[in-house]
């Protein structure tokens, strides 16, 4: 659908009318105004719940990956849905999780800055640092680059701004495949007392 281009000293009605500014009452100008300015101070915030939604999604299927791999066990529940709980029990995040998790093009240039480092730090180098981060990029027995090790190297504490570009261009790379689609999280003051889910909802937050 093309949006009409609304000319100066217009405004266009409900009907696609366009009405002088000068025929429009003061208090639906004003009321207009309000209308666009919050839906336009919440566009970043739709789009902040988008990405850290991506986020738990990508870190619980990375975590879930790298148990797998390393301890040769598997955590989730019935129809692919996983809880994971803090240590103390107060804390829960569950979520549907879907397919796998794939590297946009940006994982390319991330590779090759990595590279660039570790003929950099050839010299002296850790060993064992430049064997993880060989490992990460190794593909797995299906051809495929294995997401959780990937993911992982962010973890590093690593003081280089070169290795920061890497990591930003690993972050921007990810693409989430889910069949499934939701993410919940619930915390409650002590083991024993019920859980309470940590609303989302405008309408349930307080104010």
């Amino acid at each position: 659908m093309t949006m009409q281009t609304v000319p100066d000293g217009f405004m266009m009605d409900s009907r696609g009318r366009l009405v002088p500014e000068a025929n429009v009452r003061p208090s639906d100008k004003l009321q207009d105004d309000l209308v666009r300015r919050l839906h336009q101070q919440g566009d970043p915030v739709r789009q902040f719940m988008r990405d850290f939604k991506t986020l738990c999604f990508t870190e619980v299927h990375a975590f879930l990956e790298l148990v797998a791999d390393q301890y040769g066990t598997r955590i989730g529940g019935e129809k692919g849905n996983v809880t994971l709980s803090s240590y103390d029990g107060t804390l829960r995040v569950t979520v549907a999780v879907g397919n796998c998790i794939s590297f946009g093009p940006e994982i390319q240039a991330a590779k090759s800055i990595i590279d660039g480092l570790l003929t950099r730090w050839s010299e002296g180098a850790n060993a064992n640092l430049k064997a993880i981060v060989l490992d990460a990029f190794d593909v797995g027995q299906a051809g495929k680059l294995q997401a959780a090790k990937i993911l992982a190297l962010r973890r590093l504490e690593i003081d280089d701004e070169e290795w920061q570009r890497a990591m930003t261009a690993i972050s921007n790379s990810v693409r989430l495949d889910v069949t499934k689609d939701y993410v919940r999280l619930h915390k409650r003051s002590g083991a024993e007392d019920k859980w309470e889910l940590v609303s989302f909802d405008m309408a349930k937050l307080d104010r």
